[in-house]
């Protein structure tokens, strides 16, 4: 999958997601078979921002094949289960990875 595609569709995700629960969020998308393929989702002010860039003050860092972020994202897989098998690393916090990956199914 093509970064520009994932990241379309990270941003029409994040313009309905319920973020009002949710006070600060930072979390970095790294994307191993994309060049580039980092960005970074940010939830701020009760706002969503999806920016290609990298975010160096971030609750965590996520580390996934493209494909299996589509499917993460698509809710056809689990991000504990993804986790478990190795599909999805987290650098940092793991549950804010896991209040990332909530965000985006709803």
């Amino acid at each position: 999958m093509k970064f520009e595609t994932v990241l379309s569709k990270v941003r029409k995700m994040a313009e309905t997601a319920d973020v009002s629960g949710v006070d600060f969020l930072a979390v970095q998308i790294n994307l191993t078979d994309c060049d580039p393929g980092v960005f970074y989702v940010e939830v701020k002010d009760h706002k969503v921002n999806v920016e290609p860039y990298d975010y160096h003050d971030r609750n965590c860092a996520i580390t996934m094949k493209s494909d299996d972020f589509n499917k993460l994202i698509s809710g056809k897989l689990d991000p504990v289960a993804a986790f478990t098998i190795g599909k999805l690393k987290v650098d940092g916090d793991v549950g804010k990875a896991l209040e990332f990956s909530k965000l985006l199914k709803k």
